[in-house]
Order: C-alpha cells, then sequence, then structure tokens
C-alpha cells in the first residue's frame, strides 16, 4: 500500500479548531424507515469526534451522502431526518440543517454559525459533482471551511470529491472514528501480535479472491468458512452434494493453497457439516463427516467436530481478524458454527488473550446475533472500504490525507 503512508494522518487532536469552519466528512447513510433513523450505530460512532470539536470551539460543518439520487434532489434522500436525530442523541447541542451543501443557502447557514455550533449540509449526492470527483464541486465545497476533517473511512474507497479532490485544497486531518478504524486494522495486518488467524467467510470465492490472495501472505491461520468453504473442498475432490459450490473456480483454489503452502499459511477447512436436503427453517438435517456428504445433501454449516477443532486453533493465536459467517447463521439452527466461534473469541479477547477485530455487514450481524459483538476489541462499520483494506488496495480517501 505504496500511496497509503498511514504515518503520515494527521489527526485533530493537537490543532486549533477554535472560531475554525471544519468541515467533516461523515458517513451517515443510515437506515430510515418513515422518514425515521431506524439503525444509529454509525452516527453513535460519529458523535464523539462532533462533541470533540464543538466542545474545542470549532464550526463544525457535517458533510455526508444518503442513497443514489444521482446528482437530482430527491425528497426521500434529504438528510434532514439525520440531523434531527443527531440532536436527539447530542442532547446539549443542536445540530442544524441546511437544504443545500453548496451555494448561497450552505453558504448562508455556515455565515449564521457561532463557535461550537453544529450544522449538518444536505445530501452530497444531490449533485452530480460529488461522485464524479469534480474538482469545481470540490472548491464550492471548501469555501464553507478552512479545515477539512475525513471521519469516514467507510466511504474513503471511493475517489469522490468530498473524499479526495477537497483534500488538496485545504488542510486536511483524519477524525476520531477514522484513527481508531485504520489503527485496528493496522493491528491486525501490519505488527500483529501473534500467531494471527483470519476467518474469511461467506457464500463465493469468486467475491473474495483478492482477500483470499492477501490474507495468505499475512497471516498464520486462514480459516475458510461459509460456501467458500464448499469449493475448496471440490477442489480437493471431496462430493459436497447439492451444496453452493463454485467449481469454475477449482484452479484459483489450488493457487491460493499454493500460495498458503508458500507462505506458511494453515489453511483451516471443516472435517463436519451440518447438513440439510434443504435450505429452510425445519428442513430435516443432520451432521456428517465432511467425507461423507450425502448426493442430495446441502452444507449449511460446520458440525461441532469442526467447531471443536477452530476452536482450539484461535486459542493459540493472539490476533483474530474475521470477515464472513461460517455458515447460513440467518436460518435456525445453522447459525451455530458462527455463534459458537464468535462467543470463544469474544470469551478469549475479555481474557486479554486475544485481540479481535471484525468487519462486513454479515459478520457484524452474525456477531450481534451471537451477543459477542461487545465483546470484541474492534467492530468496523466499513463494508467496501474495509474488504478493499483486506485485500491490500489503496484507499484514495487515506492517500488523499497522506499526501501533503
Amino acid at each position: 500500500m505504496t500511496g497509503m503512508e498511514l504515518d503520515k494522518l494527521r489527526s485533530t487532536d493537537n490543532i486549533d479548531v477554535a472560531g475554525k469552519r471544519v468541515l467533516v466528512r461523515a458517513d451517515l447513510n443510515v437506515p430510515t424507515q418513515g422518514g425515521e433513523v431506524t439503525d444509529t450505530t454509525r452516527i453513535t460512532r460519529f458523535l464523539p469526534t462532533v462533541q470533540d470539536l464543538a466542545r474545542r470551539g470549532a464550526r463544525v460543518i457535517i458533510l455526508s451522502h444518503f442513497g443514489r439520487p444521482k446528482g437530482v434532489a430527491v425528497a426521500e434522500m434529504t438528510l434532514a431526518p439525520v440531523a434531527a436525530k443527531m440532536s436527539d442523541l447530542m442532547g446539549n447541542i443542536t445540530v442544524g440543517f441546511a437544504s443545500d451543501c453548496i451555494g448561497d443557502t450552505a453558504a448562508n447557514a455556515v455565515s449564521a454559525m457561532s463557535d461550537g455550533d453544529v450544522l449538518l449540509l444536505e445530501n452530497l449526492r444531490y449533485h452530480a459533482g460529488e461522485e464524479k470527483n469534480d474538482a469545481d464541486f470540490a472548491k464550492e465545497l471548501a469555501k464553507l471551511g478552512d479545515i477539512y476533517v475525513n471521519d469516514a473511512f467507510s466511504c474513503s474507497h471511493r475517489a469522490h470529491a468530498s473524499t479526495a479532490a477537497i483534500a488538496k485544497i485545504l488542510p486536511s486531518y483524519a477524525g476520531g472514528s477514522m484513527m481508531k478504524e485504520v489503527t485496528a486494522l493496522r493491528t491486525a495486518l501490519d505488527n500483529p501480535a501473534r500467531p494471527v488467524v483470519a476467518v474469511v467467510g461467506g457464500a463465493k470465492v469468486s467475491t473474495k479472491i483478492p482477500v483470499l490472495k492477501n490474507m495468505v501472505a499475512k497471516v498464520d491461520k486462514l480459516i475458510i468458512g461459509g460456501g467458500m468453504a464448499n469449493t475448496f473442498l471440490h477442489a480437493q475432490g471431496i462430493n459436497v452434494g447439492k451444496s453452493l459450490c463454485e467449481p469454475d473456480f477449482a484452479s484459483t483454489v489450488g493457487e491460493i493453497l499454493s500460495a498458503a503452502a508458500e507462505a506458511n499459511c494453515k489453511i483451516l477447512l471443516p472435517v463436519d457439516a451440518v447438513v440439510a436436503s434443504e435450505f429452510k427453517a425445519g428442513a430435516v438435517m443432520g451432521t456428517f463427516d465432511i467425507a461423507s456428504i450425502p448426493d442430495d445433501g446441502m452444507i449449511l454449516d460446520v458440525g461441532p467436530a469442526s467447531l471443536a477443532s477452530l476452536n482450539d486453533e484461535i486459542a493459540e493465536c493472539r490476533t483474530l481478524l474475521w470477515n464472513g459467517p461460517l455458515g447460513a447463521f440467518e436460518i435456525e439452527p445453522f447459525g451455530e458454527g458462527t455463534f459458537g466461534l464468535a462467543g470463544t473469541a469474544a470469551d478469549l479477547t475479555v481474557k486479554g488473550q486475544l485481540t479481535t477485530i471484525a468487519g462486513g455487514g454479515d459478520t457484524v450481524a452474525a456477531l450481534n446475533d451471537a451477543n459477542a459483538a461487545d465483546r470484541f476489541t474492534y467492530i468496523s462499520t466499513a463494508g467496501g472500504a474495509f474488504l478493499e483494506w483486506l485485500e491490500g488496495r489503496e484507499l484514495p480517501g487515506i492517500v488523499a490525507l497522506t499526501s501533503y
């Protein structure tokens, strides 16, 4: 990651922000229903950055996108409800709202601010220049601020005007939650306490080839779960019945296995499996040795012997990185493997024996279902950016912050 000189990332901790207009890029693209925010996770992660800057006398101007309005103002994609929810959560600070992010409407709202005030500007993606990384649009945004802060790691894999172009115009810094995310990922991949184990699960090998190829060079053990494991088993001549499998990627699996062997990375696959005749709740199911999967069976979770073995494997490690479930956890009882391993990892974390970092939508949902998320060291709310980091790719929003 040569373009991401991460030691050059500057935090806002030691800069004078009193009386300054601070433009903060957030990711407030949160779930809503009927004009009401239904999940405040991203907001609550971001609030400490806002509260810190406001307490220090900054005039905090928040930039965010919401949905995919494709360059036009779509009423259903306004950030107004998010401003209201932020005000509720901030308590002693009311979050103002401007109905545009550039032009006179935005400029007048910013001019009316006092030190310590907080203002959320309307959806960046109401303007086509945002997703085009348009320099002129970035200049219009930059007119509103004296300092730029990117606190949206989850948007930093996109070269957009509010994540990339603007950082070339204003003095630029990384916000508190951005610094936590980067620190967590560096802890897992750059200089981790060893041994390091990664759990990479999910439906298809094809969607995570770059992740797998990067991981085998970084970790000591790699646990393959979900439908991906079936493709690995198939590539080694094991019958997986009617299970989700990608036979066309057998040669790719071979390449990954060869690279793992060369890097001395231990690949861990299921030794038994929970198998059902169909993918639905209440289906007839049983546990089978991995070499004895019925022709009409579908592998939907790892079995108890696999779970016991994996628990032992992670107990020997000091760092765990997790992306993707071990089975079809959304339908009972096919989450037992994922939940069991998550519980063990969480217990080891609480005991101080393991540093645990996880990310990805399905992963976070599974860890929440397992009641393990709050006991992990760090849970990333990023999706695409988290995956691209695991792939070893440069993130334009981070490159922009380190290119001064």
